[in-house]
């Protein structure tokens, strides 16, 4: 059986995560288990895999699980928990379904240590992508995208040099803004941006998806992931989410990867990598199949694309610093306190004011925090309408 680590085990990978786990119960021997602060359905989990570890990052939350724990579990806590739990359990493989730059550290402990981890964490890529790409290729792990985009263009490489790539084609449905006028992007609430017309995602991600700074993030993740620059990396509005994402090679040739969006699809391949294991997932469907459209992203409904494709171009410390103010104004949108229209905004202000600290892990890491002030500082300027 193959020992594995659930980070964020209680959100939406981490539980899609488990759903393959139970559908294949001989094959995976889950180790260890990691949430931030949902005790009570972490507690129902470990009673069910039974793990070695978990770990909760939250001291409150950490102590009410701690009595509803099975002996010869033990319990890791605080915020370096998920870090500790990579670095002490005995495991070959680690999902990583946590959102957030926080979730920065347990990549590099995992990739540290020459395992293998199935990184659903784009941030991780987005903030320290050289980093953790020399610091797998010189201990000997293996990075598996969960993100189903980018584990369409894992397979339909295949193996393959990216010199034969003419250029990759990353998919997006355009959320569930792309028919809207982009005068009317000022006056969208929270709820309307989390009514994702395919996807079932957390709040952020499908915010992410509205104003498609996730394919930002992606552009930059695929650039690190595949070694492609900007100029080879595409984005198309694809409304259906069958298309994950397309491959065209030297000689005009396109391979795609197609299928339900289902994000247990590219979490079995990742799971069970490299080996195409049987799964009662759906496959080619008429009904879903019967129309697939592809259209240019829109510059002036989806200007925030543009800045992944300039942190691709700048290098450097820009990925971390552009991810960290989209989570401070993403937090506020969903808070009431910012327009959607100020989410971009925000995130351009920051990414031309960035501190330039790129290098080791701690530097980019500290750009992360920088980018965090300046962003909340812009928070607190009256012409925004915050609340005192």
């Amino acid at each position: 059986m193959r020992p594995i680590l659930v980070l964020g085990s209680t959100g939406s990978i981490g539980v899609q995560t488990l759903d393959v786990v139970r559908a294949a119960p001989a094959r995976f021997r889950v180790v260890g288990l990691a949430a931030r602060a949902s005790w009570q359905p972490l507690a129902q989990q470990v009673a069910e895999f039974q793990p070695r570890f978990v770990a909760v990052e939250e001291h409150e939350a950490a102590e009410r699980l701690r009595a509803l724990l099975p002996a010869g579990v033990e319990l890791l806590s605080g915020p370096d928990a998920l870090e500790q739990l990579c670095e002490r359990a005995e495991f070959e493989l680690a999902v990583h379904g946590v959102v957030g730059a926080r979730g920065v550290r347990a990549s590099h402990a995992v990739l540290a240590r020459g395992k293998q981890l199935a990184l659903a964490n784009k941030e991780s890529l987005v903030v320290a992508g050289d980093v953790l790409m020399e610091l797998a290729r010189s201990r000997g792990g293996a990075l598996l995208p969960v993100d189903s985009e980018l584990c369409a263009i894992h397979q339909c490489l295949a193996g393959a040099s990216v010199r034969q790539v003419r250029r990759i084609v990353l998919t997006a449905s355009g959320g569930p803004f792309r028919d809207l006028a982009p005068a009317a992007l000022a006056n969208v609430t929270p709820a309307m941006a989390l009514k994702h017309p395919n996807w079932s995602m957390g709040p952020r991600i499908t915010v992410g998806s509205a104003t498609l700074m996730n394919k930002a993030l992606e552009v930059i993740e695929a650039h690190h992931l595949f070694g492609l620059e900007a100029e080879r990396i595409e984005v198309a509005i694809h409304r259906q989410s069958v298309a994950h994402s397309l491959v065209e090679f030297v000689d005009g040739s396109v391979l795609a990867q197609l299928g339900p969006p289902d994000m247990r699809g590219p979490l079995h391949y990742c799971l069970h990598y490299p080996e195409r294991a049987p799964a009662q997932l759906k496959g080619f469907d008429f009904d879903l199949f019967r129309q697939l459209t592809f259209e240019p992203v829109d510059a002036r409904r989806f200007p925030a694309l543009e800045l992944g494709f300039e942190c691709v171009r700048q290098g450097g410390d820009s990925g971390a610093v552009l991810n960290a103010a989209d989570e401070v104004a993403v937090e506020a949108f969903l808070a009431g306190r910012i327009a959607f229209s100020d989410i971009t905004r925000i995130n351009r202000l920051v990414l031309d004011q960035r501190p330039h600290l790129e290098g080791s892990m701690e530097r980019l890491l500290l750009a992360d925090h920088k980018a965090r002030e300046l962003a909340r500082s812009e928070l607190e300027r009256p012409a925004l309408g915050v609340s005192p």
